[in-house]
């Protein structure tokens, strides 16, 4: 992979949320990430062990996106990788993910998180 010098370095992905150290709780059991800052009820960040960031960002009238639906788009969503997908989407819908799309035949399934961002397990 070659480098192109750009304008400066990804620090976070953030998604807007309702609650979001509830949110936060999330994807600490997903990703299993630690809480990196929880001091405000506004902001909360988790850090996993490669130094990858994950923020919450309160929005009150948060609305969540509409998948699938034609007429509205994801805005974002994470891929997660992992080892052996039969043992890892139970682990998810404990957790509170909402199995959106089954799609293994692509070796990836579509899921909700609690407030309805997409994530997709992924699997090689």
């Amino acid at each position: 992979m070659t480098s192109t010098g750009g304008v400066g370095r990804l620090r976070s992905v953030v998604l807007d949320c309702p609650e979001p150290r509830k949110l936060a709780q999330f994807y600490l059991g997903l990703l299993g990430a630690d809480m990196f800052s929880d001091e405000e009820e506004t902001w909360v960040v988790i850090v996993d062990g490669d130094g990858r960031r994950l923020a919450f960002q309160l929005a009150p009238e948060y609305k969540p996106p509409r998948f699938p639906d034609p007429e509205a788009s994801q805005q974002i969503h994470l891929d997660v990788l992992v080892d052996d997908i039969e043992e890892a989407e139970p682990k998810a819908l404990a957790l509170g993910a909402t199995l959106v799309q089954p799609n293994d035949n692509d070796q990836f399934r579509v899921y909700r998180d609690p407030v309805g961002h997409i994530f997709c397990l992924m699997w090689l």
